[in-house]
């Protein structure tokens, strides 16, 4: 995505406006196509009501569409979405790490969260939580830190494959609830490491080793989950 830059000055985005944000950084960071009809299913509105966000976010210089009708944040675009997912990713920190949440449920909290938080709270909390490199899903601080890099899905690896789970998709982790559950509660967390046992090129799916226990994924669900290899 190309960052294009606006003379228009930065305002601080609604709450609605920051919604529109967070889903097309998120939907960037994972190299989807951005695309309206994308944004809409992710946002679970209209394809009518996102055209005319679009529009208004087109209007105060946070968006742009290019030449094959995807949407492109602009620099100050960016600057306002790695705001808000700077802001919902430390919140995470917080509710996980200090207040004992699971990370389902700290990631919706977040989200309710992160709009009435300061710039001031946010920083104080970044620096009481020992400025964490990563939200508790493993996905990086904008700001702060990137994607480990060699990252690969697991749904690449073959059987004898070693790795260490870096991450969680963002995919995942707004738009399937249920799934992050299914991998807290077997293990499949950052930091864990696997070894592809086998692999279903018919059947679409792999079973891993994670610590004492096997888990067989589909292609969809390792699709989800990012690693490197052991050492690397």
């Amino acid at each position: 995505m190309q960052l294009d830059q606006s003379n228009n000055a930065t305002r601080e985005p609604s709450e609605v406006v920051s919604r529109y944000l967070e889903a097309i950084y998120y939907m960037w960071a994972e190299k989807e196509p951005l695309r309206s009809a994308r944004l809409a299913d992710w946002l679970g509105v209209s394809r009518p009501t996102v055209a005319v966000g679009l529009r208004r976010m087109a209007r105060d210089g946070l968006v742009r569409m290019n030449g094959r009708k995807e949407i492109e944040l602009t620099t100050n675009g960016m600057g306002a979405a790695e705001s808000i997912v700077r802001r919902h990713r430390i919140m995470e920190r917080w509710l996980t790490d200090g207040l004992g949440l699971d990370w389902v449920t700290a990631d919706t909290e977040a989200a309710r969260l992160e709009h009435a938080v300061s710039e001031v709270v946010e920083q104080r909390l970044y620096e009481v939580l020992g400025r964490p490199a990563t939200c508790p899903h493993g996905n990086p601080i904008p700001g702060h830190s990137q994607n480990s890099p060699g990252e690969l899905m697991l749904s690449a690896l073959k059987a004898g494959d070693s790795v260490t789970i870096t991450r969680v998709s963002e995919v995942a982790e707004r738009e399937a609830p249920l799934l992050l559950a299914y991998l807290h509660q077997r293990d499949l967390t950052p930091g864990r490491d696997v070894t592809v046992l086998e692999t279903d090129e018919v059947g679409k799916t792999l079973r891993v080793r994670a610590g004492d226990r096997d888990v067989t994924l589909s292609y969809q669900t390792a699709s989800k989950v990012w690693a490197v290899g052991i050492g690397a």
